[in-house]
């Protein structure tokens, strides 16, 4: 990844002596997440998982007073009853964790699903911006720019333009 980065930084400085190399910088994350459907998608999102949450955390008390029952039985149940309780908790904790899993799957199928349209329209902003300013690319601002100029910085820009899309 970083020799990557470096290559992509070499073949920027290499382009920009070459002619008027123009770069833009978007931070995704914040602009989505400030734009009112971002909001309003985060909102929606947050909703969802505090309600799976909420189910999740009541069957892991159940877990859990299923456990605790069965240790305190164990030394007076006989070991054919005890084998069944312990097999019935293994079970039941394989259901949880398969629920666990679907919710996070879930989750994340809505995260993406309330997205994409935001980052859809997002690209079309972007795309439009950077013509009408005469930028030569537009990139994330991501972990890999280490330097890039205020002016460089296309994020509020791009958050009033979509909002002004509607």
């Amino acid at each position: 990844m970083k020799k990557m980065v470096v290559v992509l930084a070499t073949l920027m400085m290499a382009a920009a002596a070459q002619a008027e190399t123009k770069i833009g910088i978007v931070d995704m994350q914040k602009a989505i997440q400030s734009t009112s459907t971002g909001k309003k998608a985060k909102a929606e999102l947050e909703g969802e998982f505090n309600k799976k949450k909420k189910e999740l955390e009541k069957k892991e008390a159940d877990l859990k007073k299923m456990g605790e029952d069965l240790e305190k039985k164990k030394s007076v149940l006989s070991e054919e009853a005890l084998g069944k309780k312990q097999a019935e908790f293994q079970e039941e904790m394989m259901k949880y964790r398969d629920v666990v899993g679907k919710s996070q799957l879930e989750i994340q199928k809505k995260e993406k699903d309330l997205t994409l349209p935001i980052l859809e329209k997002m690209k079309k902003v972007i795309a439009k911006i950077a013509k009408e300013k005469s930028y030569t690319m537009v990139i994330e601002n991501n972990q890999a720019i280490l330097f890039a100029t205020p002016d460089s910085d296309l994020t509020d820009e791009v958050i009033k333009a979509y909002e002004k899309e509607k």
